[in-house]
């Protein structure tokens, strides 16, 4: 069977840490692959406000998360802290990926890598638009 393979940027650009909750715990009394998914919506989200950015304001255009995928490396639990590592790659005319590191803040192990594909999307017209270049000249300034 083959397996994701997340490919990583040169430089992270943005960081944060995000602490594993109680409500994050699946059944197997680890972090739940769900949790981790919104754990990184979060981490999204800092990244943008960092940004001046929200979701539905980047230059004037929202984004989309078109698809997702995630390479689990070890466990989390509750009470740790993740630390979340950002960078943006693979511009297309309408949009990019976002890709992630996800590790223990303390002991420093990997726990995931992760990619988010987005697009820029006018809600107003129901439609894809181009990548904000403003937003773009940031991304490769920061890099």
């Amino acid at each position: 069977m083959s397996r994701i393979k997340i490919e990583m940027p040169e430089k992270f650009i943005y960081k944060t840490e995000i602490p594993v909750r109680i409500t994050d715990i699946n059944y197997g009394g680890h972090l739940g692959n769900d949790s981790l998914l919104s754990i990184i919506h979060e981490a999204r989200v800092r990244f943008l406000n960092h940004l001046s950015y929200s979701e539905s304001n980047v230059e004037g255009a929202g984004i989309i998360m078109i698809d997702s995928a995630i390479q689990y490396k070890s466990e989390g639990f509750y009470g740790d802290t993740l630390f979340i590592e950002i960078g943006v790659m693979d511009f297309s005319k309408i949009g990019c990926d976002f890709v992630y590191k996800i590790s223990n803040s303390e002991t420093k192990m990997e726990i995931a890598l992760a990619k988010t594909g987005i697009v820029f999307f006018d809600y107003e017209k129901r439609k894809t638009v181009a990548v904000p270049a403003e937003f773009k000249k940031k991304i490769e300034e920061m890099n």
